[in-house]
């Protein structure tokens, strides 16, 4: 029997111990993409405790508890802390299979040397060991990325935000950097209640009034540049499907002065809007060199009376099932011809979409970048164990692993650093069972060196970061 989460982990042949030890298992993280508090990083401050950790905040352990039936007073309410550290420790027990079970102890272990698995009867002691180690210092977030050996953190950040404590930050000695990355989804969903009250905001940041569409582009110009700035290297977008709805110009005038005018905006009219939109920053982006990240196929607040009681990200998310392929395609080829076609990462939360992305990169590549157009890491419902190794399988077999650009970790914790480590064991594990195959030569000095890049370095050249 193989010991639980030892030194080997998911490491099952001797080719991909040596390729861990080699390639990943000490080189830097680069998280390009996460969605962490610039102001929290910049205060610094120690967190009260384990739960608030753990559980303030992360939804992928919040739905896990309501699976389990444990009210939510436990989980968002106003249980006391080790009430809802227990709540969590009886669900994790019969969580057999979740990523959330080897997260959880990739976490115990890495930061808090406790290799004792949590259940029920281990919750109370563990809970006491982990708040002993917090208030004996050491877990700031500051000291929690320095002691991840991150090397530069990408936030998520709305085009209206006045990054001012990227700027405070810049100021700091840190060791490692924290850059902007822009996330105008705000600008982009024109028929949401949310328009107007995000262009109020809009209006005041950028100093000047925005009643046309192209004032609006002058607008987001104005913030990109700002972004630019401020170190910004990446963009981020979230869709169900990427619309590609051509349209006139005075077509999508009209169009924003209905939404303006808190008229009704038809999914029709909101696609034309957004591929207006869509077209004219990823033409800014071109220009900047950045990195334009899709997310798609997320199904938002599925769950509205509890969307209406605890709000957006609170775990009432799941996976949609639109089409992809066409509008996508025509969006990315109207770029190309105009010569202006980013970098661009495609994330896709649908895994039946593995081999539509994967297939889709080969299309638009070209000279300006090795691996220009990216299949992005498994993302959210896929960053488990068989979801990593089937979008690795996809890309290897329709693409060049070689120049992917690695793993991110999408979430809000200062813990969730080993959610690399855990895509670079999954990585190794593959690559080893093709050597131990015969499936590719046991070239272990270039292996160890591609799962280093993967690891970090295709990153940090992709996204142009500097030392």
């Amino acid at each position: 029997m193989t010991p639980f989460m030892n030194n080997d982990f998911l490491l099952t042949t001797d080719t991909a111990k040596t390729l861990f030890e080699k390639g990943a298992k000490n080189t830097p993280i680069f998280d390009w993409h996460c969605h962490l508090s610039p102001k929290e990083i910049y205060e610094n401050k120690t967190p009260s405790g384990i739960t608030e950790l753990w559980l303030g905040g992360d939804h992928y352990k919040w739905r896990a508890m309501r699976s389990m039936g444990i009210d939510e007073k436990y989980i968002t309410g106003d249980a006391d802390d080790f009430e809802k550290f227990a709540a969590y420790a009886k669900t994790l027990s019969y969580a057999v299979g979740n990523p959330l079970y080897h997260w959880t102890h990739l976490e115990l272990q890495r930061y808090f040397g406790i290799d004792t698995p949590l259940n029920e009867k281990t919750a109370r002691e563990i809970y006491d060991e982990c708040n002993r180690q917090i208030a004996s210092g050491g877990f700031t977030p500051r000291e929690l990325i320095t002691k991840s050996n991150v090397k530069c953190v990408c936030t998520t950040d709305d085009a209206a935000d006045s990054l001012e404590y990227h700027a405070l930050l810049k100021k700091e000695n840190l060791t490692f950097k924290v850059l902007p990355a822009f996330r105008p989804d705000k600008a982009l969903t024109i028929e949401a209640a949310t328009f107007i009250p995000w262009m109020s905001a809009m209006q005041k940041r950028c100093e000047m009034k925005i009643e046309s569409f192209s004032a609006l582009k002058q607008a987001m110009k104005s913030r990109i540049e700002f972004f630019d700035e401020m170190g910004c290297r990446a963009c981020d977008h979230a869709f169900n499907y990427v619309p590609f709805a051509p349209a006139t110009d005075e077509e999508i005038e009209a169009i924003f002065k209905k939404a303006l005018n808190a008229e009704k905006i038809t999914t029709d009219e909101a696609d034309k809007y957004r591929t207006a939109l869509m077209s004219f920053l990823a033409q800014q982006y071109y220009g900047l060199g950045w990195g334009m990240e899709l997310h798609i196929g997320a199904m938002r607040n599925n769950n509205s009376k509890m969307f209406m009681s605890l709000g957006a990200d609170t775990g009432f998310d799941s996976i949609g099932d639109d089409e992809i392929a066409l509008s996508l395609s025509r969006f990315l080829d109207s770029l190309d011809k105009k010569g202006c076609l980013p970098k661009t990462i495609l994330f896709t939360l649908n895994p039946k979409d593995n081999y539509v992305l994967g297939s889709m990169l080969g299309n638009f590549q070209s000279s300006e970048a090795a691996g220009k157009i990216q299949f992005g890491s498994a993302w959210w419902f896929n960053d488990n164990y068989d979801g990593m190794r089937e979008q690795l399988k996809a890309l290897m077999n329709l693409g060049v692993i070689g120049t992917f650009v690695g793993m991110i970790t999408d979430s809000r914790s200062f813990l969730s650093y080993p959610r690399h480590e855990y895509f670079r064991r999954i990585l190794c594990e593959l690559i080893g069972d093709l050597v131990e195959e015969g499936k590719y030569p046991a070239d272990i000095d270039f292996l160890s060196k591609l799962v280093e890049d993967v690891s970090f370095n295709n990153a940090k050249e992709y996204f142009a970061l500097t030392e």
